[in-house]
């Protein structure tokens, strides 16, 4: 009888610990697309070395998806400023 009421309680636990870790919603998978418009969306925005560490990306890979995927996929639209005394930097409208 014991081991019947032992086995039982360990199926109960193995059960919750089961239904616990379904209840926690998996983390959001972030992308080199979300963190470079994350980048973007940001008052000052970034420079392409910026975007370029972020991202791991080669250098036109990054200006491919500001020109296409940005455009095409996200329907966003960069925008380009040259300051005098810094590099260019990109924003979204």
């Amino acid at each position: 009888m014991a081991r019947i009421a032992q086995s039982k309680s360990r199926a109960i636990t193995l059960a919750q610990t089961v239904s616990a870790a379904k209840a926690v919603p998996p983390a959001p998978r972030v992308t080199k697309s979300a963190s470079l418009i994350a980048l973007l969306k940001t008052k000052r925005g970034a420079t392409l070395p910026e975007m370029m560490k972020a991202t791991g990306w080669q250098q036109h890979s990054v200006r491919g998806f500001l020109a296409g995927t940005l455009k095409k996929r996200h329907g966003l639209e960069a925008i380009s400023e040259k300051p005098e005394d810094g590099p260019r930097r990109y924003r979204l409208r």
